[in-house]
């Protein structure tokens, strides 16, 4: 088998279906490999994490041919994944988000450069918003100063910016990255076996992140592919419970700084994170924006119990 296609799901069964559309498209129209080859042989995977809108059953009634788990629980994004990275048998696994569509040509050029490139155990997508904007898709392994500033909301504002929205250049192919987004990531079966799956303490968030300086560590180079477009639609899944994502965000950065940088930083970071969520139920209180203030005072709620 050349490409295992990982796809986890909660409550996105029309997303899903789209998606999935998208995918077996690619897979069986030839007309698209005009300048790159199509992996032969691909098998598809759906991991359900315990949706209630049908997502399963409209998998097993649209498309019989997909590898479906149903978990009757949701176990994250990292544990989810890993159920079918370990009974899939590709020579490259992809890591595709259902929110997303796979545009004419995309698998195969990332598959391509794969195969031309042994040194890349990663490959991301060239991930673009639905009106065809790049997608903040890749960047530098998180340090403390930059996490600050996007606590404090400064990541877009210049020269901040830079770091977190950097751009692949018009005459560029391909870049060379620290790390690329999961809602699109292609690693190499090699290097997995490796450096290890995904690690299952994030339960969703810096996931992708933990495993990309791992796959550095190992000497492996982690690229972005400019001729790979995926559209991304984003937080499709995580806009259902906000305040709880919000919190998880933050509990997975504050676990990659532990496992990375240190307990110290990470207690710092963890401090950083808990003052800038109060400071913000204050403000928007003061400025009586209700629903924003009641948003954060429910993530304080949820990050504070994760300390329980």
């Amino acid at each position: 088998m050349d490409l295992s296609i990982i796809i986890v799901s909660w409550n996105t069964r029309d997303l899903l279906a789209q998606c999935l559309e998208s995918v077996f498209k690619e897979v069986s129209d030839t007309s698209t490999l005009a300048t790159a080859h199509c992996p032969p042989t691909t098998e598809v995977f759906v991991v359900d994490n315990a949706s209630t809108d049908g997502s399963a059953q409209m998998v097993r009634e649209r498309f019989p041919q997909v590898h479906l788990i149903e978990n009757h629980e949701n176990v994250g994004f990292a544990r989810a994944n890993n159920q079918a990275i370990r009974i899939s048998t590709g020579r490259y696994v992809l890591l595709l988000n259902s929110d997303t569509l796979v545009l004419p040509n995309a698998l195969a050029q990332m598959v391509a450069f794969m195969d031309a490139h042994p040194e890349a155990g990663i490959v991301g997508a060239n991930v673009l918003n639905v009106d065809g904007t790049p997608q903040f898709c890749y960047g530098k392994f998180p340090s403390l100063i930059p996490e600050t500033f996007l606590a404090l909301g400064l990541n877009t504002h210049f020269p901040f910016s830079l770091w977190f929205h950097p751009q692949v250049g018009v005459d560029q192919a391909f870049i060379e990255t620290d790390w690329v987004a999961g809602a699109a990531l292609l690693v190499r079966r090699a290097t997995l076996d490796q450096v290890g799956l995904l690690d299952e303490s994030y339960f969703m968030y810096s996931e992708e992140i933990d495993l990309a300086r791992r796959v550095q560590c190992a000497g492996w180079h982690t690229c972005v592919v400019r001729d790979a477009p995926i559209v991304h639609l984003g937080q499709q899944s995580s806009k259902q419970m906000p305040a709880v994502m919000k919190a998880q965000l933050f509990r997975s950065k504050v676990l990659y700084f532990n496992k990375h940088h240190g307990r110290m930083v990470g207690a710092l970071l963890r401090f950083i994170f808990g003052a800038t969520v109060i400071v913000k139920c204050w403000t928007y209180r003061a400025l009586q924006r209700t629903s924003l203030a009641e948003l954060w005072s429910e993530t304080w709620r949820y990050f504070e119990s994760e300390r329980k």
